[in-house]
């Protein structure tokens, strides 16, 4: 991969984040009706409709059809024909086996400074003070949809009834688990820490379930080895 990409020498280090599917297109849906907070001025494709998401839903247009949620299975798939078929087993399945054997991280975006905080433990020469800059920062990397209505429980379960949304959410939920494995084995709950344990040279960090935590320590185990 790194030759593909012009390096010659080094492997780079891959980190991504995703984001639920169905609020992805809903969120997604609206933005192009609306616009956002970044950049209100910029008129967008569909700008002047007032479609709801639900109308969308029950006429059956394009721009709700689950077709549009294949999206992050084929950016974590790669460059195959077989990535760009939706519905594609075959391109899940690759989806999954690249996130764990090619990327370091891949954060949710609903737990977005919990990934903040990760990356500043992984990779402090990168991310040293992010998560400071996150949390009093103006967040100018935040936008906001301008307007956005929830969508009623019919047009969810029509949605969930379609085999690109189950693929989908397979591999958002999939993601999941592995942010928070990789999440447990980088942090400790401070409420967990044996009486007296000293923490003063570690930073700690308020994540989101509103527990306090701080990277567990570095283990290294020597072992004896007998000459032969």
């Amino acid at each position: 991969m790194s030759r593909r990409l012009g390096l010659s020498d080094g492997v780079p280090v891959y980190i991504n984040i995703i984001r639920n599917p169905l609020d992805r297109l809903l969120s997604y849906y609206y933005f192009m009706r609306y616009g956002d907070n970044f950049r209100p001025q910029v008129k967008r494709r569909r700008m002047g409709s007032d479609m709801t998401f639900d109308e969308c839903v029950e006429q059956g247009q394009k721009d709700c059809d689950p077709v549009n949620l294949w999206l992050q299975i084929p950016f974590f798939c790669g460059h195959s024909y077989r990535c760009r078929q939706p519905g594609s087993r075959w391109a899940l399945d690759m989806a999954k086996y690249n996130l764990i054997n090619h990327y370091l991280l891949v954060g949710i975006t609903e737990e977005l400074g919990d990934f903040i905080a990760m990356l500043e433990v992984i990779l402090p020469r990168f991310f040293h003070g992010a998560m400071e800059l996150y949390l009093s920062g103006e967040r100018s990397h935040l936008r906001q949809t301008n307007k956005k209505e929830s969508p009623s429980e019919g047009s969810i379960k029509k949605i969930q009834e379609s085999t690109i949304w189950k693929m989908e959410q397979e591999f958002y939920e999939f993601a999941s688990i592995q942010f928070h494995f990789q999440k447990r084995l980088l942090f400790q709950a401070v409420d967990s820490l044996e009486p007296g344990e000293n923490i003063s040279d570690r930073k700690s960090y308020l994540l989101s379930d509103g527990k306090l935590y701080v990277p567990k320590e570095v283990q290294i185990h020597y072992e004896k080895v007998r000459p032969r």
